[in-house]
């Protein structure tokens, strides 16, 4: 830029002279005039002028990065263009191929070998939607499940199913949505239960039984049979085929008692059923509609597969039946010299006898003079108490008010009044019931020992102790003896005509002086009592 240097006549007096050599002037007597157009060669020469040179290298740069990415993305964007090509549209529905079919005809074959899964259900819609989250173990017809949803009613909380004999342990206060149920079930508050006629949950939990068989099924393959592959899809497991077609009715379950409804496998479903089936005919999921239980879907979790422990009314954990050993064979023929010698003791009544009768009671057992006195109460009648006395002559049965025997809760009764109250006694026969059937076992386990073979089941623990299980007697009545290593007897299992497992609890204990029932003239009663046949 073009400078002059002004000379201030006020301050000098006098104009400055030019010089051949520039001399540099104080900056007070320097002014710039800005309007004037710099000479390009002055310009160059100062030492101010430099510095906007990087400025515009770093500019230079930038937009050459710039045009490199816009480049890049034009070419990218390009050659997607040129290589895109739309989804295929999805396979229409067609006929099975052969391989298709042999796998789906396999199904319940692969269950069956597979022992068990994990599953997930839902079934109906609305308000009587029912949640079903738990394990299914084909190889023994057995569930475990959590119920819940809004359409649970009495059934919401855990339920075992083994075979025909359904026990539930319910829960109204549970949340609405269900979880995976302990792997250990609680060991008190089961009962036998009866589903409703027409209950949602019966179709279910048949169907989930049905879904195994030891031989693969027929398949009907013809048009009109409705049989089709209708789609693939891909889950973390894999590629899965979605084939429609009927439910098997190839097989013909053992009628369900607790349920009272026939087999879902048997009825027809309402509409078409679809199964999401892998490489190796395992089901991961179902579609259905049922009868009385509207739409249906099963999620099953291969990978899921614990050992299920059926609860004691279902009869405990399995067992490889075995010969007994010498030591056993000596402990079960001394077990009722080892009785006499203890004397007597406590005892606790869990009785599963039927659908309407779930009996739980507490009291005392002896041995020595082979009496037994308990308070038994009703689960169903939980204001109502039976007094039970047994001697020699027979047994004897008298009902109470629940404050008037002792108090308690029907789930865990108080031990009955000593001395037994002067009320009505009324006699029944010998063996009569299940519930005296029990008790008569265990007062002549001190002075009779087992009859038939014997075999023993297991190992268990009873009040912290180890205990070989010895199941016992015919088929229609089956025994099962629990004894500890000492020889005592802690646990006596009998199998009731609904098919469950009613045991009392032994804990040796004094006991005090049982008097014998009173005489009465009067004719044995033939009205209903609690555990009768």
């Amino acid at each position: 830029m073009r400078t002059r240097v002004v000379a201030l006549e006020a301050q000098t007096g006098r104009r400055e002279r030019p010089c051949s050599s520039p001399r540099r002037l104080p900056a007070r007597f320097i002014s710039v005039d800005t309007s004037l157009t710099p000479a390009p060669d002055t310009a160059a020469d100062t030492p101010e002028a430099a510095s906007p040179a990087p400025v515009g290298r770093r500019r230079r740069t930038v937009l050459l990065l710039l045009a490199l990415t816009a480049v890049t993305s034009a070419t990218a964007l390009v050659l997607g263009l040129l290589s895109w090509a739309p989804d295929p549209p999805p396979e229409p529905a067609r006929s099975l191929t052969v391989t298709e079919g042999e796998r789906l005809a396999a199904v319940r074959v692969t269950n069956l070998r597979d022992v068990r899964a994990g599953v997930r259900v839902t079934a109906g819609t609305g308000a009587d939607r029912i949640e079903l989250v738990g394990w299914v173990d084909w190889s023994r017809s057995l569930l475990y499940l959590d119920v819940g949803g809004p359409g649970a009613g009495a059934e919401r909380g855990l339920l075992q199913k083994g075979g025909p004999v359904l026990v539930i342990r319910p829960d109204p206060a549970a949340v609405p949505t269900p979880a995976a149920p302990p792997l250990v079930p609680p060991a008190d508050r089961w009962r036998l239960h009866r589903l409703a006629p027409g209950a949602h949950l019966a179709p279910v939990l048949d169907l989930l039984i049905d879904l195994a068989a030891d031989r693969s099924d027929p398949i009907q393959t013809a048009p009109s049979s409705g049989t089709r592959w209708v789609a693939r899809e891909t889950v973390p497991a894999g590629p899965l085929d979605v084939i429609q077609a009927p439910l098997p009715t190839s097989t013909q379950p053992a009628a369900n008692t607790a349920s009272g409804t026939p087999s879902a496998a048997t009825a027809a479903p309402d509409g078409p059923t679809r199964y999401w089936l892998d490489q190796d005919a395992r089901l991961h999921k179902l579609v259905t509609l049922l009868p009385d239980a509207g739409p249906v879907t099963m999620i099953f979790n291969r990978a899921d597969r614990p050992t299920l422990r059926p609860v004691d009314a279902l009869g405990g954990r399995p067992g490889l039946p075995r010969a007994l050993t010498d030591a056993e064979q000596r402990r079960l023929d001394r077990l009722p010299t080892r009785l006499r010698a203890q004397g007597g003791a406590t005892v606790t009544l869990t009785a599963p006898l039927g659908t309407d009768t779930n009996l739980r009671g507490t009291g005392w057992l002896s041995w020595t003079a082979r009496t037994a006195y308990l308070a038994v109460a009703d689960l169903g009648v939980p204001d109502r108490r039976t007094l039970l006395r047994r001697d020699t002559a027979g047994l004897a049965r008298a009902d109470l008010p629940t404050a008037a025997a002792g108090g308690g809760t029907a789930e865990a009764p108080a031990r009955p009044p000593l001395p037994p109250p002067a009320v009505t006694w009324r006699v029944t026969r010998p063996g009569g019931d299940d519930l005296s059937l029990l008790v008569d076992t265990a007062v002549a386990a001190g002075s009779v020992g087992h009859r038939g073979a014997a075999v023993r089941l297991r190992e268990d623990v009873a009040a912290g102790r180890t205990v070989d299980v010895i199941e016992s007697g015919p088929a229609d009545a089956r025994l099962r003896y629990w004894i500890d290593r000492d020889g005592s007897l802690r646990r006596l299992e009998l199998r009731t005509d609904a098919g469950a497992w009613a045991h009392l609890d032994l804990h040796p204990a004094v006991v005090p002086r049982l008097a014998a029932n009173p005489r009465s003239s009067a004719p044995r009663s033939s009205a209903p009592r609690p555990g009768a046949r």
